[in-house]
């Protein structure tokens, strides 16, 4: 038995919960990628935005056992724990660019080393389009985003949410100027960090008209970072004190517009990786 497009890429995630340095907790998402691939080496990584590291003292993930076939043991994962998550993570040079990565070599040695095999499905950097290819699409594509929306998860099965829906700009147009575009899909928080894939299952077309049947299409086109929210205001009447100052709270509500970063500036992330750590971590 093998697994299809999507069900590979559903192993491809992994739901972050941090313990903050005051004590709250958060949820965030990552995804696997082999960085720095050669024939027989890589340095494996975790991808989520820096937003999601930031002030964590302590993380949890879960990773998927593998069968002795090498396929998912669906129901049984086990949890990792990390001390000073933050520092531990290496972050994109540029301030403007919310991207971070978390080495698992270490975590992986760890794991080989006690005769245990997990199983994920590490991304490659060959399906980040290139300008080229990115150029050629059109400003509307079909999009799917993996990852763990206010923290919700399949936690019996270890499994994520999959969500669908459009590029709202173009995805090769910088977005004000910055190395971003939007997406028309259902954005909250715990998203962040959630690859979003370019999704052509059994046909496309491309902005010429051209019309391709029968092909698959998946590329790697953002990592989500942020959900656009408008709000909403709600009076609060305090009867007893009618004369004093009235609170008003304010309710934020997504839109369903989502920012995506142009998953290019993964490469610069892995110039970082290499710079701090080399190719052998």
């Amino acid at each position: 038995m093998s697994l299809g497009i999507m069900e590979q890429l559903t192993h491809s995630t992994v739901r972050i919960e941090t313990t903050l340095h005051d004590g709250g907790i958060a949820t965030g998402t990552g995804f696997y990628m082999n960085f720095l691939q050669k024939e027989d080496s890589a340095v494996p990584v975790i991808i989520t935005n820096k937003h999601v590291v930031a002030k964590a003292n302590l993380s949890r993930f879960h990773v998927t056992l593998a069968t002795g076939e090498g396929l998912p043991d669906t129901g049984k994962h086990q949890q990792f724990q990390f001390a000073d998550f933050e520092n531990q993570c290496i972050k994109h040079p540029d301030p403007n660019v919310d991207l971070a990565a978390f080495p698992i070599g270490p975590l992986l040695n760890q794991v080989q080393k006690t005769g245990g095999k997990l199983f994920y499905i590490p991304l490659k950097t060959e399906l980040i389009p290139k300008d080229e290819e990115r150029e050629s699409y059109s400003s509307m594509e079909d999009i799917v985003m993996i990852g763990y929306p206010n923290g919700i998860w399949d936690a019996k099965n270890n499994l994520p949410v999959i969500r669908k829906g459009i590029t709202a700009t173009h995805a090769n147009v910088p977005w004000n100027g910055k190395s971003e575009f939007l997406t028309d899909i259902a954005s909250f928080p715990g998203s962040s960090g959630s690859p979003v894939f370019l999704a052509n299952i059994g046909g496309y077309m491309d902005n010429q008209g051209n019309t391709y049947m029968g092909s698959h299409r998946i590329r790697l086109l953002g990592v989500h970072c942020a959900g656009a929210m408008h709000t909403a205001l709600g009076e609060i009447k305090i009867v007893t004190a009618p004369t004093s100052n009235v609170p008003v709270p304010i309710t934020r509500i997504p839109n369903n517009i989502g920012v995506a970063i142009n998953s290019k500036e993964i490469f610069g992330l892995e110039k970082e990786v290499e710079r701090l750590i080399g190719t052998n971590a």
